[in-house]
């Protein structure tokens, strides 16, 4: 059940951040998300952030915790684009654009503490 509560929690404060980003901060906007992370309690596979580069735009990946969960994809302004992958099937949300170019893929950010 507590494992329930912080989920919950976790997708609430996503769901704030959301909503407090402006067009013109994307870096702090992405930070604020992860020192929301830093704020929960350490899931297991810790959380990842990856910047992807593709068609001249510039997205977020961040890792879900766990199974049958989607891991989704962020735009410059925290928007969320679509679910590339994760959820019951292990294939996403079925909505992410379909891409011309290949997906440069950098880490951008890994939860460094451990469970």
């Amino acid at each position: 059940m507590h494992n329930f509560f912080v989920k919950i929690m976790f997708v609430i404060a996503i769901l704030s951040t959301l909503n407090s980003c402006e067009d013109n901060t994307t870096l702090s906007c992405i930070d604020t998300k992860i020192n929301e992370i830093k704020q929960t309690e350490v899931t297991n596979p810790p959380t990842e952030v990856w910047k992807w580069g593709v068609d001249r735009n510039t997205y977020y990946y961040f890792t879900s915790d766990c199974c049958d969960q989607f891991n989704f994809l962020y735009n410059e302004k925290c928007e969320i684009v679509c679910a590339p992958d994760g959820g019951i099937t292990g294939n996403g949300d079925g909505s992410c654009p379909e891409f011309i170019g290949e997906i440069e893929k950098t880490l951008f950010w890994k939860d460094p503490r451990t469970s």
